[in-house]
Order: structure tokens, then C-alpha cells, then sequence
């Protein structure tokens, strides 16, 4: 029996986004006992050329939130990329989640054939609906998910693998 483009898209990207705000429950913890201000870690990067924790949680949102809107045709939710505190990245993450939840199984039923044409990096790519999500989408989520604790273990805040992986069934 295949595997439906629901299945491998809402349910994935809401575990996902689970994981990111478990994260910030640890965030929050560590900088309470620590005496730190949170917004030093969401402003936190592992490298001057990459994109902080906050760009992390703005770029896993978005990947959820335009892999449906791509695969549906619809129209994604539109965020303003400015978050600078725990409390925003919750509402975004927040936001994400309502949006996930409304969507319908049967909208994404026959997504798999349809064409997504990106332009990254400026350069035209044309997809097949599921090619685009196990090549693209989800290697992009998953990136910026598995980055984002990456940049909490570099700031010492006690995260592993566990908590990545999330709970399991």
C-alpha cells in the first residue's frame, strides 16, 4: 500500500515542529537557571555565515506551511520573519501548527503528479509533487530542524538526540 502525500507531509512536519518547541521549553529552563537573557540564544549561530536560531524556526515553519500551499495550489500563511524572542518563535510555531491542522487529507490527494518549479539559488528546477517533497521539502525541513539543535548544543543548552527525535509511538 503507498504511503499518501498527507501522510509524509502534516503529520511529519507537525512532529517536526513539536521538536522545535520542546526545544524552547529547554531554552527557557536554561536561561532561567543560568540568569541569561533568551534572546541572546535565539540571536545565536554556529557560524557567522549561517542563519541564527531564530532563521532556523522561520525556515523549518516555512518549509511546512509552502510544502502544503505548493502541493494544494493554495495560499500559505504569511509571516514577517522578525521574531527576536522565545515567546515569538512559540507564536509562529504556534501559527504553523493551526495551519497544518486545518488541512484536509483529501486536499493533497493526487498532489504526487503535480509540477512544482522552484528557482533556488536562480536556477529553474521543475519537480514532480513527490519528487519534490522526499528531495527537496523534507531534506530542507529536516536541515533546519536538525541546525536548529545544533546551535543549542553549541550554547550548552542540554539537548540529545532523544529530544530530536521526539516522542516515540
Amino acid at each position: 500500500m503507498p504511503i499518501s502525500i498527507y501522510r509524509s507531509t502534516v503529520p511529519v512536519f507537525q512532529r517536526g515542529l513539536e521538536t522545535l518547541r520542546t526545544y524552547l521549553d529547554r531554552v527557557e529552563s536554561f536561561t532561567q537557571e543560568r540568569g541569561i537573557d533568551g534572546t541572546d540564544l535565539v540571536a545565536a549561530r554556529l557560524s557567522s555565515d549561517m542563519l541564527p536560531l531564530s532563521g532556523q524556526y522561520q525556515r523549518a515553519t516555512d518549509t511546512a506551511k509552502f510544502v502544503i500551499a505548493r502541493l494544494t495550489g493554495a495560499d500559505a500563511p504569511k509571516f514577517e520573519d522578525n521574531e527576536t524572542t522565545i515567546a515569538e518563535l512559540r507564536e509562529r510555531i504556534a501559527k504553523t501548527e493551526a495551519y497544518l491542522a486545518a488541512v484536509a487529507p483529501a486536499s493533497l490527494e493526487g498532489t504526487e503528479t503535480r509540477e512544482i518549479t522552484l528557482s533556488p539559488g536562480g536556477n529553474k528546477i521543475t519537480f514532480r509533487g513527490d519528487e519534490y517533497l522526499m528531495t527537496f521539502a523534507l531534506p530542507n525541513f529536516f536541515f533546519h530542524v536538525a541546525t536548529a539543535h545544533a546551535i543549542l548544543r553549541n550554547q550548552g543548552v542540554p539537548v540529545g538526540k532523544m529530544d530530536y527525535l521526539g516522542r516515540l509511538a
